[in-house]
């Protein structure tokens, strides 16, 4: 950051935090833009990494509350799909601590490539959603999805939405209900990953508060994007930029 008028990552990252804001509400995945900026505006990856769920909360705390006017929210989902993915994010947050710098760098630039392709295959749209398993087997599905979710989350959480709108429509829950009950695990085990993180100082507060103002305003904005044009016309965007990002990390690392 030495080489930048001071102050000015703080305006990045808003700005950041606005189309990172914008691309979960039409597309997703806004974590593998702003996670990799964080490292490039100088934070160790780790620190990064836990930084990054400073936005993640907040913006999902607004999205929570959006979907409760709406009367969408399940709050029995809090039992089989945020509990599970709050005992997954804590051992996920654990490995996350774990692992140095470089080998975070490696990881985190194969799973942007990995779930950028996953998600142009779009799995999600092939999947027979009229298909409704038992309810046993449902919640037990959903639990055991959500757990191996968190861990993931915990770990890395850029992209975590894909992964919980296919452990969602495997068993059968409509999108819209999918994103009622993504938004509200990801705000229960993201606060309690963020709590890890900054008791072990690896939060750097002033950044994630300025990329939080961003992607709070950033998910107001994509809500009206989405409902005119969908996510489509921002789907090659995402991808190249993407891509892009986890070419210098790799060569970085």
């Amino acid at each position: 950051m030495g080489d930048l008028v001071p102050g000015i990552e703080y305006v990045i990252l808003f700005v950041a935090g606005c189309v990172a804001g914008i691309l979960n509400v039409i597309a997703g995945g806004g974590s593998f833009l702003t996670l990799p900026l964080l490292i490039f505006l100088g934070l160790p990856a780790v620190v990064a990494n836990g930084t990054n769920r400073v936005g993640i909360v907040l913006q999902n705390i607004g999205a929570v509350w959006g979907f409760h006017r709406h009367g969408i929210v399940e709050w029995p989902s809090l039992l089989w799909a945020a509990v599970p993915a709050t005992f997954g994010s804590v051992l996920g947050s654990w490995a996350a601590l774990m692992v140095g710098d470089q080998a975070f760098k490696k990881i985190l630039a194969l799973l942007m490539v990995a779930v950028t392709l996953w998600t142009l295959w779009d799995p999600l749209s092939k999947q027979n959603r009229h298909q409704q398993p038992s309810g046993t087997f449902r919640n037990f599905a959903l639990g055991l999805g959500f757990f191996l979710v968190g861990i993931y989350g915990g770990f890395v959480q850029a992209g975590v939405g894909f992964l919980i709108l296919a452990v969602t429509t495997l068993v059968g829950v409509d999108l819209v209900r999918g994103n009622a009950i993504k938004v509200l695990s990801v705000l229960v085990f993201t606060a309690v990953s963020l709590f890890i993180f900054a008791w072990d100082g690896k939060v750097h507060w002033p950044m994630g508060l300025a990329l939080a103002a961003g992607t709070v305003l950033g998910g107001l904005v994509g809500v009206r994007l989405a409902v005119r044009k969908g996510h489509a016309w921002v789907r090659g965007f995402v991808t190249a930029t993407v891509l892009l990002f986890a070419v210098k990390l790799w060569l970085d690392s």
